[in-house]
């Protein structure tokens, strides 16, 4: 992997084939966090007017409960945010950015986990001052949580419909027999997984017919993890088939 000086990150694959992914800066992440942090002091100051009741009983318990809720919704709020929205919170998804694996694949909850148990290190001493630190000294712009986590986060603009007819032109596409199933898959998919799917099909022909193969093979299995579609839909077609269909359900929406 490298990084080079406008911030974006290349992912080469064993088979030779070349992915760019833009980095977020610490600047936007920054305000990122501050969307976020507003969203966490609104849930705490709901939470923490609800728990004045217990300062009927005792004044101390009523403020150690308060406390103990504002730690568990900073740090379930990002859990919670991230697992669902595979990668983004409310602040990343207003700024258009995602948390990724650093080999641009689909996030574990053990990285979620960790990357969000140590943000309290990340915000030391004041404003994210550890984490800002270590994003710029990190050649791809990781806080202390993403390097403990192996995670990335870059930037997740809204994809282009490109021209497909040179790879998709009179083909037929089994999965648009069903479309619920087509439409889901749309939903799942991140704009990076449907750009490296593309760009394996745009470049195919750059690779050696086993590399080709193996690529397409890898490829594949992953998207079937994502939806997985009855066997007659796929029954008969190569990998490379399948993921020309899935690309065509992503970015052709009729």
């Amino acid at each position: 992997m490298l990084k080079d000086r406008t911030n974006t990150l290349y992912i080469r694959t064993p088979e030779g084939i070349i992915f760019s992914m833009l980095l977020a800066g610490p600047v936007t992440r920054f305000l990122a966090w501050g969307i976020d942090l507003a969203c966490i002091s609104v849930a705490s100051s709901i939470i923490g007017t609800a728990l004045i009741i217990f300062s009927i009983v005792s004044l101390d318990l009523a403020q150690a409960l308060t406390a103990l809720s504002f730690f568990i919704i900073s740090i379930g709020y990002g859990i919670a945010a991230e697992w669902y929205w595979r990668g983004q919170t409310i602040g990343k998804k207003l700024l258009k950015l995602r948390v990724m694996d650093v080999q641009g694949l689909r996030l574990h909850f053990s990285q979620i986990m960790i990357r969000n148990l140590l943000r309290f290190v990340d915000s030391l001493p004041i404003f994210y001052f550890v984490g800002g630190v270590a994003c710029l000294m990190s050649s791809r712009s990781q806080r202390l949580g993403d390097i403990a986590a192996n995670t990335i986060v870059v930037r997740n603009p809204k994809i282009a419909e490109p021209d497909l007819k040179q790879i998709l032109a009179g083909k037929y596409n089994s999965l648009r027999d069903y479309p619920y199933l087509s439409a889901r898959l749309r939903q799942k998919v991140t704009p990076q997984e449907a750009s490296i799917a593309l760009q394996a099909l745009l470049r195919r022909d750059e690779l050696e017919p086993q590399a080709r193969i193996e690529l397409f093979e890898q490829i594949a299995a992953h998207f079937r993890t994502i939806v997985e579609f009855p066997e007659e839909a796929v029954q008969g077609i190569t990998d490379e088939q399948y993921i020309r269909n899935v690309v065509d359900v992503v970015f052709k929406s009729h």
